[in-house]
């Protein structure tokens, strides 16, 4: 009778041992998602940051009269595209487009009133962000 207690002990500790690594595979896995997602969310908040750079470096052109449309700029190992048009708000519409080195993209646009004499003042009327 001995001999077939440590059979069921045995059955028992391999179902526990399986049991304990398939948890242990899954909390792995969900961390590795968990870095996954907040490595996606810096490069997101970083392609936001270049096109905001690349819109106060088109409102800096502005200020001293210069030519505000930017074709393609190099910044932080993306870059940016600056284009300006009509807007249906205020004096002028700024849209800066960037995309990181990893691919991301983000956009932001301002409705803008800019002021009468140099160096010249701007007012934001509108402004938005990945719409």
């Amino acid at each position: 009778m001995a001999q077939r207690q440590n059979g069921s002990v045995l059955v028992v500790a391999v179902f526990a041992i399986a049991l304990l690594s398939v948890l242990t595979i899954g909390i792995v896995q969900m961390n590795a998602e968990e870095v996954q997602l907040m490595q996606n969310q810096v490069w997101a908040v970083e392609a936001l940051a270049t096109a905001e750079a690349g819109l106060n470096y088109a409102f800096s052109r502005i200020r001293v009269g210069s030519d505000p449309n930017i074709t393609s700029e190099s910044f932080n190992g993306g870059s940016y595209t600056v284009t300006v048009g009509a807007s249906a708000v205020s004096d002028l519409l700024i849209t800066s487009a960037a995309t990181t080195s990893q691919g991301f993209t983000a956009e932001v646009e301002a409705d803008i009133t800019v002021g009468s004499s140099s160096p010249y003042v701007i007012r934001i009327d509108r402004l938005r962000i990945n719409e």
